[in-house]
């Protein structure tokens, strides 16, 4: 990737931490871990990979992009404002009364948001009903789901998997966002999904393994997966759970809560100075 093109998108995943760690500190809830740890992916689908319309939301032609780990809401939101699809200031109404910008994913209320999610499991199933409705009405767009390491611990995911490979979905592509943390703790004391690679493959998955906060790997991973046809593709992302705020980084308690306004301020501190290294100190 083009240095030029890879700090544009380093700048962008850290303006969508900034919008996530404000809006659930606005909300005094929510979950930044899982969200702060899915910040370069959104930023580089919304970015670089996906073909969408922020002034058409509803664009029939457009790729779709399903958040199945729901509670990762404020990433999407983030990356939606920072895309056009509504102001950023709304961010700061997360799981607010009235706000469109709720605690889950609705498609109903928020502009850009493609599928309600927030019951785990099922925005996978939703993406694979996508992506067979795109091949049975023989249009171009591509379906990308992210799911959470956590989640896929539910049986109805590798139903869905089973799904897509059967009916050869090489227009799907779901991302496992691999952080290791779940709300109850380690991935691999609760209920290990080790080896994930290996049953992504079984499932008849083209399957990658890369670094979910780098750029080069995910261009890499993105473009290789375009090209395989007859099957569906799997990347699995190794991630940190908090990823850009040193104290909230591989925490679990960091899962589902908000800082107070003394974590706020440490929070937003580093992210700006990383955005200030990043764009030259042209934005605060």
């Amino acid at each position: 990737m083009d240095p030029v093109e890879k700090r544009r998108l380093e700048a962008i995943a850290c303006r969508i931490r900034i919008g996530i760690i404000e809006g659930v500190y606005s909300a005094k809830s929510g979950h930044p871990g899982g969200s702060l740890s899915a910040a370069d992916l959104l930023a580089y689908l919304y970015f670089k990979e996906m073909n969408v319309r922020p002034e058409e939301p509803g664009w029939p032609d457009r790729d779709r992009f399903v958040l199945s780990k729901g509670h990762a809401a404020p990433a999407l939101y983030a990356a939606l404002a920072e895309r056009g699809y509504f102001p950023p200031e709304e961010l700061k109404t997360l799981r607010h009364i009235g706000s469109h910008l709720q605690g889950h994913p609705n498609m109903r209320l928020t502009p850009g948001v493609d599928m309600s999610t927030g019951s785990l499991g099922q925005g996978v199933s939703a993406a694979v009903g996508m992506a067979i409705a795109g091949k049975l009405g023989k249009k171009d767009y591509r379906v990308y789901a992210l799911c959470g390491d956590g989640e896929s611990q539910e049986g109805e995911v590798w139903e869905a998997l089973m799904s897509a490979a059967h009916y050869s979905l090489d227009n799907f592509a779901v991302a496992i966002d691999c952080n290791g943390l779940q709300i109850d703790g380690r991935v691999s004391e609760v209920m290990s999904l080790d080896p994930l690679a290996e049953k992504l493959e079984a499932f008849g998955f083209f399957t990658q393994t890369v670094d979910g906060h780098d750029f080069d790997a995910l261009e890499s991973a993105y473009g290789r997966a375009r090209l395989e046809k007859g099957r569906p593709s799997a990347i699995i992302l190794k991630t940190v759970k908090g990823k850009g705020v040193s104290f909230m980084e591989d925490k679990a308690g960091w899962h589902g809560k908000g800082p107070n306004a003394e974590e706020y301020e440490l929070a937003m501190d580093e992210l700006r100075a990383r955005l200030g290294e990043l764009v030259g100190g042209e934005e605060k």
